[in-house]
């Protein structure tokens, strides 16, 4: 699954937000702290991780590739 960004970056938790893998803030929160995400393959365990173009999440199966 691709996202399109607009902007320089976007915030790991908005990005989970706007991938339609996670209902809110909240649960984005619990993902991360819980160790479930996975940027660029390592565990992010920040919420406000910046994310950029080029950049891939994985989480629950999934791997969201972050475009420009």
């Amino acid at each position: 699954m691709e996202i399109r960004i607009k902007d320089e970056f976007i915030k790991l938790g908005q990005a989970l937000k706007l991938a339609g893998v996670v209902e809110d803030g909240v649960e984005a929160k619990y993902a991360i702290n819980d160790g479930l995400v996975l940027v660029n393959g390592e565990v992010e365990n920040r919420r406000g991780r910046k994310i950029h173009p080029g950049d891939t999440i994985s989480y629950d199966g999934k791997d969201i590739y972050v475009i420009g």
